[in-house]
């Protein structure tokens, strides 16, 4: 064999070699060809590229043959995928496709919710797509309404640090620094005032004690004092008493009334005028006894009359 055959051959497998690898980085096996294609459209492939790969329930089934834009003048500026697949999985034109990024650093892919209901897919058809939203796309989306509330909490914010730093001027800040000194040396007498009082307590500890015990002793005492209440009838202690006020009032307004003779007594005039000059009467006998004594016994061995009574010397002598 000549060496120029030689090098044909060796070029002819290279070229061989680099077709398989160039098309096996797309997704494509030349020694297996794809029985099935399938066309979806898309307004934007969100980085899917003619290497990604065709998934259904985390296998691959499948790749990416071509990704143009959709020639059809109704759907101008759409794009048009076309993928392909084996027969070893039916499924129906309801099924949807859609474009997915596991993670952020890796390429797209296609991923196949199968159905079944329906009519089963054949190679060429047109089938629904679908964009799923990727993680970062998410997360922005989830963060623009925060990042909004945030920069209106910074503006807020910053303007209450500008009025704070328009209200803490040198005098305030000499002020707050004064008062707060102030505050320290009131702590201070607190817990000095604390400490005196420790003291005391300690010193006062038996005294309390002997204090607490009596109060204690009180108010068992008190509690014996009050079941003795709680067991007395007192009820029947206030009908009693109620019946003897009743009573009083009736002698009183009795007496009142003049009814009987505490009542004459106290309300009879003309008894109280007899009384009186009874009275009057019976002090000019005692005075007129002790003045004149032989008027009222005398001893006489000759028989001599003592004078008779008369009321005008008597009167005489007790205006004497």
């Amino acid at each position: 064999m000549s060496k120029e055959i030689k090098i044909g051959i060796i070029t002819i497998i290279i070229i061989i070699i680099f077709i398989w690898g160039f098309n096996f980085l797309k997704g494509q096996d030349i020694f297996q060809p794809t029985k099935r294609q399938f066309y979806v459209e898309y307004n934007n492939v969100g980085g899917l590229t003619e290497a990604s790969s065709v998934f259904i329930n985390g296998l691959k089934v499948g790749g990416v043959d071509g990704i143009d834009f959709n020639t059809n003048q109704n759907k101008k500026g759409e794009i048009l995928v076309k993928f392909s697949m084996d027969d070893s999985f039916q499924f129906s034109k309801k099924s949807i496709v859609k474009i997915y990024s596991p993670n952020p650093l890796s390429g797209s892919n296609l991923v196949i919710l199968p159905s079944n209901e329906g009519e089963k897919a054949q190679s060429g058809d047109y089938l629904t797509g679908e964009v799923d939203e990727g993680l970062f796309s998410s997360l922005g989306a989830r963060l623009d309404p925060i990042q909004i509330k945030l920069e209106r909490v910074l503006v807020t914010a910053d303007n209450l640090f500008n009025n704070i730093n328009n209200v803490l001027d040198k005098k305030t800040v000499n002020s707050v620094k004064t008062s707060v000194l102030e505050i320290e040396k009131t702590i201070a007498d607190v817990r000095k005032t604390i400490t005196a009082l420790n003291a005391v307590v300690d010193l006062n500890a038996k005294s309390l004690n002997e204090t607490l015990k009596n109060t204690n002793q009180i108010t068992q005492n008190l509690s014996k004092v009050t079941d003795t209440l709680a067991n007395a009838n007192l009820g029947e202690i206030m009908r009693k008493a109620q019946y003897s006020l009743t009573s009083m009032n009736k002698i009183l307004d009795g007496i009142n009334n003049g009814d009987g003779t505490a009542g004459k007594l106290l309300n009879d005039d003309e008894l109280y005028k007899n009384l009186t000059a009874m009275s009057q009467e019976l002090e000019e006998l005692l005075r007129d006894m002790k003045l004149n004594p032989k008027r009222f016994v005398h001893f006489s061995l000759f028989g001599k009359k003592p004078a008779p009574y008369k009321p005008a010397i008597v009167k005489q002598e007790i205006k004497e």
